[in-house]
């Protein structure tokens, strides 16, 4: 019985660290390998916003236009179009 004690008590804390370790991998190589060159896609989503669990808005911008479309499960309409706004160098909130 004290065996088992002495290995859950060095195999648990390894296990979390591992799991920790693992996670702050995945968040390095996401921010790596998550961007896409400029110019590279034609379509990028600046924003989403949930309104209810099966709608949400999100804005698009597409050959220098803002579009407000909402996502439904029965697919997107276009609810405004405006132009895009200049984009600001710096981190996000």
């Amino acid at each position: 019985m004290l065996l088992y004690v002495v290995k859950l008590l060095i195999l648990l804390p390894l296990i979390g660290l591992l799991v920790w370790g693992s996670l702050k991998l995945a968040q390095k190589m996401q921010v790596r390998l998550g961007g896409a060159p400029e110019g590279g896609k034609a379509v990028r989503v600046i924003e989403t916003t949930m309104l209810s669990p099966t709608l949400k808005l999100a804005v698009i911008e597409f050959h220098g236009r803002e579009i407000l479309v909402s996502v439904s499960r029965q697919g997107l309409s276009r609810l405004a179009e405006a132009p895009a706004r200049a984009l600001i160098e710096g981190p996000r909130p």
